[in-house]
């Protein structure tokens, strides 16, 4: 093949190896404008989902409170020997019982948003452990809702309990100082959710009732009825 023949070859796929490398050079820029994109749009969500931070040096006031007075004056009172058997509250059970949700499932989706306003947390429905069909309930079926708070939530919520909630009750002289279960425990039934500031009469369905439980490490229901009572619980006399 002569030299001339050999120089029109080449000449012809120049070209293609040109065309190629344009062709690369687009893919490559395409691939970094998507990757560009995707990035913008995974941190668009992370900006959303920021919550502000928690100041590290808050305290529940009724926290306080217990650590400096209630636990020495619990020592005293029943002398005890080691700091390790002064009663505390441990956590508290908000529920609500929704029966005409049977009937009405818009009922128990108002009652889950209510007590969510009221407890500042996430509620989880309750379902029924057996059938009963006298009520028209069958097992699994959700007929309430509950959350627990431990920790700062659970004196947060107490704290708003009993010293705003409770003196909105009308009429309002005390709980009863005798419902405790023998172990420490109390329970304490609540026939309106709208003494609770959270909740505004205007927008609520209807008028409902929740219960309250609180579970302490007291050995005796003398015990942690004066626990209690110390925290700020207005015992009728």
């Amino acid at each position: 093949m002569s030299e001339e023949k050999k120089e029109e070859k080449n000449q012809e796929k120049a070209p293609k190896v040109k065309d190629q490398g344009e062709k690369a050079a687009k893919t490559a820029a395409g691939k970094a404008a998507r990757a560009a994109k995707s990035s913008e749009k995974s941190s668009q969500p992370a900006e959303k989902k920021a919550k502000p931070k928690k100041d590290p040096n808050y305290k529940p006031r009724l926290r306080t409170l217990y650590k400096q007075t209630v636990a020495a004056a619990l020592k005293e009172e029943f002398a005890y020997k080691s700091s390790m058997q002064i009663p505390r509250m441990t956590k508290i059970v908000v529920s609500m019982g929704v029966g005409v949700a049977t009937e009405n499932k818009k009922l128990l989706d108002n009652a889950v948003a209510e007590l969510t306003q009221i407890v500042g947390m996430k509620v989880v429905k309750t379902q029924a452990k057996k059938s009963i069909a006298q009520f028209k309930i069958r097992k699994g079926q959700e007929i309430g809702c509950m959350a627990t708070l431990r920790g700062d939530h659970m004196y947060e919520f107490f704290d708003r309990l009993v010293n705003i909630a409770m003196p909105r009750i009308k009429d309002f002289r005390g709980v009863n100082p005798n419902a405790f279960d023998g172990h420490g425990n109390y329970a304490l039934g609540i026939t309106e959710q709208i003494i609770f500031p959270e909740i505004d009469f205007d927008k609520i369905e209807r008028v409902a009732g929740l219960n309250v439980a609180i579970v302490t490490t007291a050995r005796t229901d003398q015990e942690a009825r004066s626990l209690l009572a110390k925290m700020g619980m207005p015992f009728r006399k």
